[in-house]
């Protein structure tokens, strides 16, 4: 039976967020005997409420509070209210995700020492490394059930795979198969095998792919020492007189603010909400915000190198059947400076649905090029380009007190502007996924600018010395000993792998550390 906590309760763990940092850590903490608050901002569905149509499903998972953007990024330009799509819902963004699971390559933990100085990027080794990751990795693939792992099957591959797959081989790439995918490939951990319905963007509904929102939260809410409270929107967290966290006020769904004490707080609110709140919490105490000792909250924002392929075909290839991300070609993400640049990139197929093929094919184009492309839609192959971009101090998330959201908080501005080393990595994977299917015989490829992100990094990473960066190597905040963050903002560096898999496996590794400092009369 779920847990309900009191108000004044300050024995519990507040954690804010239920996605793949927030959702997997109360749940770990859960089974671990701890007493968890989940405060999540948006509501709560299960797979028998998501729909299977794009723009419906948009308006019922996507967070669209306010937003505002600025930077040279071409989403600045055609989408300046939505600098990413990113969900709104219990479960957080594991909704939406695409599956893939990658585990970071040993040298992208070290990625100062490995490119050396890179004028203008704000590098940092993180202070871990791939040894001390390697038995949490295979934690949380075992618990999202990622294929070509633990003697997991892969997935079948479609004809976007096998289009995309003989283009590689003609290349002579060699290491291309149908992913790492936390999508089942055979009936496991309670849940059926992928139906290749197609619509993985939407929410799964058959729950083949792993999202917290039926598997953690409802495991952790099992065990009787979780609370998960939905459309709990919230405003700051406070502080005691001595500077440690005690509460975390918030608005419930009937527009009350709340008032939840606390015995540690966990923040997994993503790279734009996470920063914003330790920001929108200043006080006399802490004038810049909590945990800003450094300056550094909001700073070093990353979203990946990214942008995507299409090109279409004489013969149909119908590339929405089938797993919306079906397959990899990781050749190219290896460090080899000689392409000119540093960092690798992966390619990943990727099918959109016509509604959002017409919308992202090339934003505010029009005219016969554009309305021909989208006539061949059923001959379409498409990938999605995936990198490691360069952390730099000025891409950051601020707060814009010109705009307030519905609760009259200041909303994160997210200002981002590309490095020369994403540029150049960007033209060559254009150039590279042109040659993949222009080797199979595609008659027209479009090189397509990036989405709103999804992977949103950094603003609060980690660090050895607390002058750089927010919190240390178990994502405690280096200024507040029971102020932890729990998400991909503590990234240190992006890597050029999708970072849900490693998000995950942190939070496996936090639970731990969080959980022993409980027991020890340390936090």
């Amino acid at each position: 039976m779920a847990a309900k906590f009191d108000m004044n309760d300050d024995s519990v763990v507040v954690v804010i967020g239920t996605g793949a940092g927030g959702g997997v850590l109360s749940n770990e903490l859960a089974q671990k005997g701890v007493k968890v608050v989940a405060l999540e901002a948006g509501g709560r569905y299960l797979p028998e409420d998501y729909v299977n149509d794009e723009w419906e499903s948009f308006g019922q998972l996507a967070w669209v509070d306010p937003r505002t953007t600025s930077g040279d990024w071409r989403v600045a330009k055609d989408f300046s209210g939505l600098p990413a799509w990113i969900v709104k819902a219990v479960g957080g963004t594991t909704t939406h995700w695409a599956g893939a699971s990658l585990r970071f390559q040993e040298h992208e933990w070290k990625a100062k020492t490995t490119y050396g100085d890179v004028a203008g990027a704000n590098l940092l080794d993180w202070p871990i490394d791939a040894a001390e990751m390697d038995p949490y990795y295979t934690k949380a693939e075992n618990k999202l059930g990622v294929t070509r792992t633990g003697g997991r099957a892969g997935l079948p591959g479609n004809n976007n795979y096998k289009v995309f797959e003989a283009g590689a081989k003609a290349l002579g790439y060699e290491n291309v198969h149908t992913g790492r995918m936390a999508i089942n490939s055979d009936d496991n951990d309670d849940r059926m095998m992928c139906q290749q319905t197609g619509f993985c963007f939407q929410g799964c509904k058959w729950g083949a792919k792993w999202s917290a929102a039926y598997t953690d939260i409802p495991r952790g809410e099992a065990t009787g020492n979780l609370e998960v409270r939905d459309h709990a929107h919230v405003a700051r967290i406070v502080h005691d007189k001595q500077g440690k966290v005690n509460g975390v006020e918030y608005f419930d769904k009937d527009g009350n603010l709340q008032l939840q004490k606390a015995r540690v707080v966990c923040v997994a609110g993503n790279s734009f909400e996470s920063p914003r709140l330790l920001l929108n919490s200043a006080s006399a105490m802490f004038p810049d915000g909590l945990a800003n000792s450094s300056g550094m909250v909001g700073k070093n924002y990353m979203r990946h190198m990214t942008g995507s392929v299409y090109a279409v075909f004489d013969k149909p290839v119908k590339m929405w059947r089938g797993t919306t991300m079906a397959g990899i070609i990781q050749d190219e993400a290896r460090h080899d400076p000689s392409r000119g640049f540093v960092g690798g990139y992966e390619m990943e197929t990727l099918a959109l649905g016509l509604p959002f093929m017409a919308a992202f094919l090339n934003p505010g184009a029009w005219g016969r090029g554009f309305t021909t492309a989208l006539d061949h839609y059923e001959n379409m192959a498409g990938m999605w380009l995936v990198g490691e971009d360069m952390p730099q101090e000025t891409n950051r998330v601020t707060l814009n007190t010109d705009v307030k959201d519905q609760w009259g908080l200041p909303v994160a501005n997210v200002h981002f502007s590309d490095h020369p080393n994403d540029i150049a990595m960007r033209e060559h994977a254009y150039k590279q996924g042109q040659a993949v299917y222009e080797a199979v015989g595609a008659t027209r490829t479009f090189p397509t600018p990036p989405y709103p992100s999804t992977h949103n990094l950094g603003t609060n990473r980690m660090s050895a010395e607390a002058k750089d960066g927010v919190v240390n190597k178990w994502g405690r905040s280096h200024d507040i000993e029971n102020l932890y963050i729990s998400d991909g903002s503590q990234f240190t560096t992006g890597a050029a792998e999708n970072p849900t898999l490693t998000i995950v496996a942190l939070a496996i590794r936090q639970a731990d550390h969080i959980a022993d400092e409980l027991a020890k009369g340390n936090l």
